[in-house]
C-alpha cells in the first residue's frame, strides 16, 4: 500500500509457469520402479540362510547367493547365521579379540554371583557356544530368542552350582559342572523348540566374591599346608612302618625256625634214645660197654694229655713230669 492507495492486480491475468508435469510423472514411476526391481533381488551370505515372510507368514528358506523375492512389503527377508557358531558371555563381556583381548569393564555380577549347595557364594564366569539348527523355530517359535536363551542359561548354571559345595565349584568339579549344564541347557532348548544346538559350556572364571578373597586364599593355605603335613607324615610311616614289620616278620621267622629246629632235634634225641634202649634192654652189657667206647672215642680226641696207667702201678709220681707239658 502507497499513498496512493492500495495496489490492485488482475489475477486473470496470470498463467501458471510451463511445467513438464509428463517428465515428472515418468521419472517418479520409474524410480518407484526401479525401488521395486532392487527390492526383488537380495544376497544371502555363505553361512546364512534367508527366511522369507510373505504378508507376515512363512513360506521358505532361501539357500546362499543370489536370490529374488516379491518387493516390499509383499515379502520380507530375515537372515539367519545357521553355519556360524555363536556365543554368549555371562559374567563378562569382550569389547575386542586379538593378541590381547579387552573386557567391558561393566559390573556384571548380577548375573555372575551364584549360591552354591552349602550356602556361600561364588562368582562363576562362562560362555554358552551354540549353533542355530531350525531358522523357522529359532525366528518365530520364542519370543525375544536371544533374551530368553540368556534367562536359559543363567537358570541352569544356577541349578547345578547350587547342588554342588563351594569347594567343587573352585576346584575339582568345575568340567563336571560345565557337563551337567550343556546337558541340561540343550533339554530346556528342545523342550523350547529353541532350533538352537548347543555346542559346548566353559567355565572361564571361578572366583569367590572379591570381598572374601583373602580369607578364601588364607584357607587355601591353610588347606595346602595340611595337605604337605599329612604327605610328609605318610612319608615317614611308609619310611618306618613297613621296614619294622619287615623286621617283626624275620624275628617270628627266625624264632619259628628255632623252634622247629629244637622240637626236630628233641624228636630226633627221643627216638635215638628209644633206639638205644631197645638194644640196652636186650643186651645190657654189650650196649653199656659200646656206650662207653663211644664215650671215650668222643672224649679222647679233645684231650691233649693223655697218661695210661696199669691199675696194679705203684709209685706212679716219680714218673710224671708236673713241670712240664707233654704234647
Amino acid at each position: 500500500m502507497d499513498s496512493k492507495g492500495p495496489r490492485v492486480i488482475d489475477v486473470r491475468n496470470l498463467h501458471p509457469p510451463n511445467i513438464p508435469i509428463r517428465g515428472i510423472a515418468i521419472g517418479v514411476l520409474i524410480l518407484i520402479l526401479a525401488a521395486l526391481a532392487f527390492s526383488t533381488v537380495f544376497q544371502v551370505g555363505a553361512e546364512e540362510v534367508g527366511v522369507i515372510m510373505r504378508f507376515g507368514k512363512y513360506v521358505g528358506v532361501r539357500e546362499p547367493g543370489l536370490q529374488f523375492k516379491l518387493p516390499y512389503p509383499v515379502d520380507q527377508v530375515f537372515k539367519v547365521a545357521v553355519q556360524r557358531q555363536l556365543k554368549s558371555e555371562f559374567g563378562f563381556r569382550t569389547e575386542g579379540a586379538g593378541v590381547r583381548t579387552r573386557y567391558s569393564a561393566a559390573n556384571l555380577e548380577d548375573e555372575s554371583l551364584m549360591l552354591t549347595g552349602d550356602l556361600n557364594v561364588a562368582d562363576v564366569e562362562w560362555i554358552a557356544q551354540f549353533r542355530i539348527t531350525d531358522p523357522y523355530k529359532f525366528l518365530f517359535k520364542v519370543r525375544n530368542m536371544e533374551e530368553t536363551f540368556r534367562d536359559m542359561n543363567e537358570a541352569v548354571m544356577r541349578q547345578v552350582i547350587g547342588d554342588r559345595s563351594v569347594n567343587e565349584v573352585l576346584t575339582i568339579g568345575r568340567q563336571e559342572i560345565a557337563d551337567r549344564a550343556e546337558v541340561l541347557l540343550q533339554e530346556l532348548c528342545d523342550q523350547y523348540e529353541t532350533g538352537i544346538r548347543v555346542d559346548q559350556i566353559v567355565l572361564q572364571n571361578v572366583n569367590p566374591p572379591d570381598e572374601v578373597k583373602p580369607s578364601f586364599n588364607e584357607v587355601n593355605q591353610a588347606q595346602q599346608e595340611k595337605e604337605r603335613r599329612i604327605n610328609e607324615a605318610r612319608s615317614a610311616f611308609n619310611k618306618v612302618i613297613p621296614k619294622a614289620q619287615g623286621e617283626a616278620k624275620r624275628t617270628v621267622q627266625a624264632a619259628e625256625g628255632y623252634a622247629t629246629d629244637r622240637v626236630n632235634r628233641a624228636q630226633g634225641d627221643v627216638a635215638a634214645f628209644s633206639v638205644l634202649l631197645d638194644a640196652y634192654r636186650r643186651a645190657p652189657e654189650v650196649t653199656r660197654r659200646r656206650m662207653y667206647l663211644e664215650t671215650m672215642g668222643t672224649i679222647y680226641p679233645n684231650v691233649k694229655r693223655k697218661v695210661i696207667l696199669d691199675k696194679d702201678l705203684k709209685g706212679v709220681l716219680p714218673l710224671l713230669n708236673l713241670d712240664g707239658e707233654v704234647k
